[in-house]
């Protein structure tokens, strides 16, 4: 069933609703005659979009055509199907061509249609302009000669956009000193105007009607001004390339055209900025901007300020300096304060998405003809679709006086390339991040073939060479913007402990992710079990890293307690008497291990490491009870070796007062020998409670455990114990020290092996990173998140990360490269609360003039001072150019 048939079934279902399914039904129904009317529309005529606004919105999943026009604010939005899915009916802006030839620098390169403009005024109310192309005019350099009269210029969103963002950044640039640009007094006046076109078979010429009826009065007036009051003659360029689609072959292509009969008119909407009156009108419109940012200002002292069209709170502690307060505010640095609505738990992809569209490389980049770099044919894209809904969003965002967007669009499209960000569950904004880099540039790839060559890592070559070639070879499969800003490139050293053979690869990487080392230490008790048949069980209190890692608990330990050359320690969780978990991955988190779990550590024998681990467990009639033991046995075919090893392994709990350790084997039925159900290196063995022996009586098994000390059995201490009151210091680490625990050298894990082309066998080999190419954009992502088989915890420690003045100089192994290694922060993702949900924000360094926090739909400005929080997740840095790098050749 289709989509439009599906619709229709639904609408016309017979029910008795309650109130709540009522309103759904009506509210269906609504959206379904919405619905139809636009089909009607299209199948009666396909009519191209010369002036567009975004046609269509995605409400709630349904993609309907808006076809109230009571409501002069409510914006209509495209509709994303097959047809127009390329983004091409985006809005058009009539602006002052004096204006945009001043802010848009480049100008003269851009090709354009410039049309002679007759005007008329009729008795019903209407305005008629006459558009005749003149000949010979390609580029605009040649606009400034011979012409009297005013000149106009319709130019696409997107290129309007950037005038708008370069005329933004010079007027915060000069706001400091007091200059403001004159061009400056267009501010955000725009208004949308309802036209009428058709094209004149006799003069070949595109007439524009424009109504009273169509518009309301102010838009109509403001019209007047414009085409009646000024000259009766005028210019208009057209660089936005929409008019040639109404010529072509000299023949008229509206879609309205039936044979033998004339095109009709078509009613489409142009969006008019800054010619809606005279200076004295935007002097006028500036003075009550100050007096509502003034009365703003005395707002602000009660914890408001208004963003994004609507009120918000703001926080306390945010001084008064850094509230709204500013009369050039609007005027300067109103553009890119827009919010994005949660959809629901969609935080993590609103705060992945702040930063990015607050990239400036970025912004100019979808605010330009990004369409045209869009490789449709690459495999291992997504259609394109993931670059175009991007490039949307990133131009609603950058809307001056947008309300806040409801990115619903993205979000399905993230959802069908990534269905691991499917529905409305909390996800990790870091991996978003990470698909979203890696999903644009595969959309934005521009190499349609992808050579692949083998970069050989030959003894005598000299290593800036064989990078050289790794990059080389790395930028002939990769050229897009993403590669461009994003990407740096890796030293990856790898060492054979055996034959010490050293292999040398470069790899890309897009970020950075960072472990957060532990400064500050932990107290944690443990329980040390031998296994000789002698030795009472110890119970040692160690001190260790607070993040650190299993080994640094296993290396402490054995320090303690006296460990021989040929012993190893095996660590494991009691819990409830048993086994719970194992814990032999080296590099585990400490963090995993809470204060109230409790530990043992079984003292074995390096030569039995391959031999089956045997858990035995102590039972009674209600259940189990005290520490289990365990051993590694080579022959389990044998009962009585299994019986004997066990009493072996409990005689240090024999009561001293007793003269025999048992009467016969009648009494071993009291203890049963099971499985830990834990999966390791050697599964332990589950053997049968009966094994060697006949069954016992209760008497004979209470006889037995008496002769045992159970108190010692069932000793076992918390890893940490609290003391009342305590209160532990916040944990602080500053960003060098991730660095430098990121680029240590470490031994790959048993999992990770690197087979060794000397040895010809898998290794266990020591790897070494460095930094050796730096990208334009540096992601540091803070590793907060830890994970294992059984646990996943949040490390909350506060990260000392540099604003303005991070260095990398020290730590980047290639000096003859001459780029500065000077960056500065601009973003950051930031994540609050627990594993289990948690909120997403971001901080966001606007334009060069203040911090702002992005929270969903809420923006608000913020103090330098609150970006150091423990809730900092992703760093974004921007390389400075213009600091020379230190490096020598």
């Amino acid at each position: 069933m289709t989509r439009v048939s599906e619709k229709l079934r639904l609408s016309s279902v017979a029910v008795k609703p309650g109130r709540f399914l009522s309103l759904k039904i009506t509210h269906l129904s609504v959206s379904t005659l919405r619905l139809c009317k636009f089909l009607l529309r299209k199948l009666a005529s396909r009519t191209v979009t010369l002036f567009s606004m975004e046609d269509f919105i995605a409400d709630g999943g349904d993609y309907l055509w808006d076809l109230d026009m009571r409501s002069g604010f409510r914006p209509q939005r495209r509709f994303l199907d097959e047809e127009d899915s390329d983004f091409q009916n985006e809005k058009v802006y009539l602006v002052s061509y004096g204006w945009w030839k001043e802010v848009h620098g480049a100008v003269d390169q851009i090709e354009g249609v410039l049309y002679t403009v007759l005007s008329d005024y009729d008795a019903e109310l209407e305005i008629v302009l006459d558009l005749r192309k003149k000949e010979d005019y390609g580029k605009s350099e040649n606009a400034d000669v011979g012409f009297s009269g005013p000149q106009y210029a319709l130019v696409p969103e997107g290129m309007w956009l950037r005038a708008l963002k370069r005329l933004n950044d010079f007027n915060l640039a000069v706001k400091n000193i007091g200059s403001v640009s004159h061009a400056e007094d267009h501010g955000v006046d725009v208004f949308p105007l309802q036209i009428r076109l058709s094209v004149s078979r006799e003069t070949n010429s595109l007439l524009v009607k424009i109504s009273q009826k169509d518009n309301v009065a102010d838009s109509y007036k403001k019209a007047c001004k414009i085409f009646l009051l000024a000259s009766k003659e005028f210019y208009i360029w057209d660089f936005s390339g929409k008019t040639t689609q109404f010529f072509i072959n000299d023949k008229v292509s509206l879609p309205n055209d039936s044979p033998g009969q004339p095109g009709k008119l078509s009613l489409l909407q142009l969006q008019v900025h800054g010619l809606s009156g005279s200076a004295r009108d935007r002097r006028e419109r500036i003075s009550e901007m100050t007096q509502d940012e003034s009365r703003m200002e005395s707002c602000s002292h009660s914890g408001y300020v208004v963003m994004n069209g609507s009120i918000d709170n703001v926080n306390p502690n945010i001084p008064l300096a850094n509230s709204l307060q500013s009369s050039a505010y609007r005027r300067a640095g109103y553009m890119g304060l827009t919010g994005l609505q949660n959809l629901g738990n969609t935080c993590f992809m609103n705060s992945a998405l702040q930063c990015l569209v607050h990239t400036p490389e970025i912004v100019d980049y979808f605010l330009g003809d990004y369409q045209n770099e869009i490789n449709y044919e690459n495999p291992l894209g997504m259609n394109g679709e993931l670059a175009l809904t991007f490039g949307d969003l990133v131009r609603k965002l950058w809307v001056p006086g947008a309300r806040p967007v409801a990115p619903r669009m993205f979000k399905m499209k993230l959802s069908h390339f990534a269905p691991q960000f499917s529905g409305y569950n909390q996800h990790d904004s870091h991996e978003l991040l990470a698909f979203l880099l890696d999903g644009l540039h595969e959309d934005l790839n521009r190499v349609k073939c992808k050579p692949y060559n083998e970069v050989k890592d030959a003894e005598g070559r000299p290593v800036e060479e064989v990078a050289e070639e790794y990059w080389r070879n790395h930028l002939a499969r990769n050229d897009s913007i993403i590669v461009d800003l994003f990407q740096g490139q890796f030293r990856s050293t790898l060492v054979c402990p055996v034959c010490h053979k050293v292999s040398i690869t470069f790899d890309p990487f897009m970020y950075l992710s960072l472990p957060l080392p532990s400064t500050t230490m932990r107290s944690m008790t443990l329980t040390v079990l031998s296994t000789d048949g002698v030795t009472l069980p110890s119970t040692y209190t160690l001190t260790v890293p607070k993040y650190g890692r299993l080994k640094d608990l296993i290396d402490a330990l054995s320090a303690t307690c006296s460990l021989k050359d040929d012993e190893t320690l095996l660590v494991a969780e009691i819990y409830k008497n048993r086994i719970f978990r194992l814990l032999e991955e080296p590099s585990d988190s400490l963090a995993l291990i809470r204060d109230e779990d409790k530990l043992v550590a079984y003292r074995l024998k390096k030569a039995s490491k391959e031999f089956p681990l045997v858990v035995f467990m102590h039972k009674k009639l209600e259940g189990l009870f005290g520490i289990p033991v365990v051993a590694r046995m080579s022959n389990l075919s044998c009962g009585s070796d299994i019986h004997q090893e066990f009493l072996k392994l409990i005689n240090p709990f024999l009561m001293p007062t007793e003269d025999q350790l048992y009467k016969d084997d009648d009494d071993v039925d009291s203890i049963s020998s099971e499985d830990s159900e834990m999966n390791g290196p050697c599964s332990p063995i589950a053997l049968d409670s009966d094994a060697g022996s006949d069954s016992g009586t209760g008497d004979d098994t209470h006889n037995m455990i008496q002769k045992y000390d159970s108190y010692l059995l069932n000793s076992l201490h918390e890893v940490f114990k609290p003391q009342l009151f305590t209160r532990r210091p916040e944990e602080s680490v500053s960003l060098s020290k991730c660095l430098e625990a990121f680029l240590k050298e470490e031994p790959l894990g048993p999992e990770d092996m690197w087979y060794c082309p000397s040895c010809k066998k898998p290794q266990q080999a020591s790897k070494k990173l460095d930094l050796w190419r730096l990208p334009e954009i540096l992601v540091i992502h803070l590793k907060r998140f830890s994970y294992s088989r059984y646990l996943k915890n949040k490390l909350t420690t506060i990260v000392d990360f540099p604003v303005n003045d991070l260095d990398f100089s020290s730590y980047i192994s290639h000096k003859a490269n001459l780029s500065s290694n000077q960056y500065i922060l601009y973003a950051i993702v930031c994540h609050y609360g627990g594993l289990g949900g948690g909120h997403y924000t971001a901080f966001i360094f606007h334009d060069s003039d203040m911090w702002y926090e992005f929270d969903d739909g809420r923006v608000v400005p913020v103090n330098e001072e609150m970006i150091r929080t423990s809730s900092a997740y992703v760093l974004f840095y921007r390389r400075v150019t213009d600091v020379k790098s230190d490096a020598t050749v």
